[in-house]
C-alpha cells in the first residue's frame, strides 16, 4: 500500500537522464540538483529555477534570485 507521503515523492522526482542535459537558459552552464528544495542551482547565473510536480521550470522570469 503506498501513502500520500510516497506519491508526493514520486511526483517531486525528476528523471535523472533529464538532469544531465538541462542547463541553463541564461548561462548554458550546468545545473545542480538540490532535492530538499526542489529546485535546479546555476551558481554562474545566481538562479534557481523551480521543480514544479516534477517539471522543471526553466524560464528566467520563475526562477529566484539566490543569495550571496
Amino acid at each position: 500500500m503506498t501513502s500520500e507521503n510516497d506519491k508526493t515523492k514520486a511526483a517531486d522526482a525528476v528523471d535523472p537522464k533529464l538532469l544531465e542535459i538541462l542547463v541553463c537558459p541564461v548561462t548554458k552552464s550546468t545545473l545542480h540538483y538540490d532535492r530538499e528544495s526542489q529546485e535546479l542551482i546555476s551558481k554562474a547565473a545566481g538562479l534557481a529555477y523551480p521543480i514544479r510536480d516534477g517539471i522543471p521550470i526553466m524560464l528566467p522570469d520563475e526562477a529566484r534570485k539566490l543569495d550571496n
